[in-house]
């Protein structure tokens, strides 16, 4: 595989901006298990393989089970593995991804209200908006799984 620049050693301060988004994530009122969801299922959609790599990790880490890590791409196939407000999260996650394909839907976006307000809404969303960045530079620079 080709070697590419290292955007962290090229340019510090636009790193430590997508780690200012992080910081500011672990302050943020959205549950561990939630985060992690987004994180890996973005990835997934993205193909950021060490995005994936990971946050999978991470999230055996928190508790997560296998199964639902091994399921999360089929999410919407599976009836009572994941929660209505995760159901709610990852659609909004797989809209906000793939927002060349359409943007957010109305039905998407009413769903995730009607179960977190405002602030948190808007939590999740940067959340989103996070990872999706951290899966482009992964991506753009090949970056690796350790």
């Amino acid at each position: 595989m080709e070697k590419r620049i290292n955007i962290a050693e090229l340019e510090p301060a636009a790193y430590r901006a997508l780690i200012g988004l992080e910081n500011y994530l672990a302050t943020t009122t959205i549950n561990k298990t939630l985060k992690e969801l987004i994180k890996i299922r973005a990835s997934q959609i993205n193909g950021c393989a060490f995005c994936i790599n990971m946050h999978t990790v991470d999230a055996r880490k928190q508790g997560e089970t296998e199964k639902r890590i091994y399921l999360l791409n089929a999410w919407k196939e599976v009836e009572g593995l994941y929660t209505a407000e995760e159901r709610a999260v990852l659609a909004l996650t797989e809209e906000m991804t793939l927002i060349a394909n359409g943007g957010v839907s109305a039905a998407t976006y009413q769903n995730a209200k009607s179960f977190f307000d405002d602030n948190l809404l808007a939590q999740i969303m940067v959340a989103i908006i996070t990872i999706n960045g951290w899966n482009r530079m992964c991506i753009a620079t090949l970056v690796q799984p350790a």
